[in-house]
């Protein structure tokens, strides 16, 4: 019998997140609140923790203090028994550059791959949403005997143009083809013509493939040095590269309506749409899995509470998260998410709504179909989402679709 592999996770967290302005503006994008209590990289580190893997780096970049943070008050394994999740900022170790692209990151941390010796590298995102046994993709890697495999998700054909796209042999659907970034247009799945498979941004490498990959990548001249644009085409081209289905991934605990769930958030739009998932009365994912826990650090605050407002009107929350700490005196709240220590007060009205840490929503304030990041004190009677003219002028973001965004930190003028 062979002796188990041994297997070194690497999460990709150095994502500045642009497209999630202004909610990226202090913090980097894996650092993002979700969810009410969460943050974006606690789901890709609490699927590797479930899934056994217990030697985990993760690395670093862009304003990266309130994601190192968390890392070291949440996230500390047991020493003792070889265990770690470290993080790790860029070190300059290779030239005087930062990291020049997630593949780039890899390389300038060769360090962690040699002292960890693993046999297996598996190397993940980290501001996805989503639950996922990565013991069975590494034994699907194993099994197929390639040296590179990248987790697929189906996706519909107009999203073609906003992923990279997994192309399969005809005859060996495991196999890759091609892979390649952001195509006009790629064939569609054999058993599925309106699907096609989109890379996760998860992958599984032959530890001694990898290092040899990186290191040619890192001699080409007009590499983004990249995982999907540049390492995965070098495999596949080798006809060394398979793909696992995610559709095939069973967690315990699962249902089929979240089974097979995967949600990039890398745009304000996707990352509401993702909070609005989980409040629906059958959830399209459902946090309350406790056969595959998602781990976070817990906020020291009294129970949430609603009680009547000083006009006898009762305190409401419809179809809504409501976090410990929260206090809804007479305000009412339908089909949002309160993260902790928010407080709505009488005759408030926030509906379809996503509320961060310790805000305040004044007495008659409204808030619809909006973000609102940390610490803000929103007046009595003021709007936010009623009024996208108002909004804009007080300098907060309104998408294409009408959703409204306030920054972290917001003071209202008097």
């Amino acid at each position: 019998m062979s002796r188990k592999k041994k297997v070194l996770a690497i999460v990709l967290a150095g994502g500045e997140g642009k497209r999630l302005m202004p909610l990226t503006e202090d913090r980097a994008k894996p650092a993002v609140p979700f969810g009410g209590g969460y943050r974006l990289i606690d789901f890709a580190l609490s699927n590797l923790v479930n899934s056994g893997y217990l030697q985990i780096v993760v690395l670093t970049q862009y304003k990266s203090h309130s994601l190192d943070r968390h890392l070291s008050e949440t996230w500390r394994l047991s020493t003792q028994l070889g265990n770690y999740v470290a993080s790790v900022p860029a070190q300059q170790r290779r030239g005087k550059d930062w990291f020049l692209g997630s593949a780039n990151a890899i390389y300038q941390s060769m360090n962690l791959i040699d002292d960890a010796d693993p046999d297996i590298v598996v190397v993940v995102g980290a501001d996805h949403v989503y639950r996922m046994d990565f013991a069975d993709m590494v034994d699907f890697h194993i099994n197929s005997g390639a040296k590179a495999t990248v987790a697929g998700v189906r996706q519909t054909m107009d999203m073609v143009t906003s992923f990279g796209v997994i192309e399969t042999d005809p005859n060996d659907v495991s196999k890759i083809s091609r892979f390649v970034e952001k195509p006009q247009s790629t064939a569609p799945l054999p058993d599925d013509p309106n699907a096609f498979l989109a890379s996760m941004g998860n992958y599984v490498f032959d530890r001694d493939a990898l290092v040899e990959a990186l290191r040619y990548d890192e001699q080409q001249e007009g590499t983004k040095h990249d995982m999907g644009g540049d390492i995965m085409p070098y495999f596949s081209d080798r006809g060394e590269a398979a793909v696992y289905d995610f559709t095939n991934n069973n967690v315990p605990g699962s249902t089929d309506r979240d089974r097979q769930y995967w949600r990039d958030v890398g745009t304000l739009d996707s990352y509401y749409d993702s909070h609005m998932d989980l409040i629906r009365p059958l959830p399209v994912f459902n946090l309350y899995n406790y056969s595959w826990p998602l781990y976070t650090h817990q906020i020291m605050a009294p129970p949430a509470k609603t009680v009547r407002g000083p006009n006898g009107q009762p305190g409401v929350a419809l179809d809504s998260i409501v976090s410990p700490g929260v206090l809804i005196t007479g305000g009412r709240v339908e089909s949002s998410v309160l993260a902790s220590k928010v407080v709505v007060e009488h005759d408030a009205r926030v509906s379809e709504s996503v509320i961060m840490q310790n805000v305040r929503v004044g007495a008659g304030a409204q808030v619809h179909r909006a973000i609102i990041d940390k610490n803000m004190v929103i007046p009595p009677g003021a709007t936010i989402g009623i009024n996208k003219e108002e909004d804009l002028a007080r300098g907060f973001t309104v998408t294409d679709s009408g959703l409204t965004v306030a920054p972290k930190n917001f003071k209202f003028e008097r």
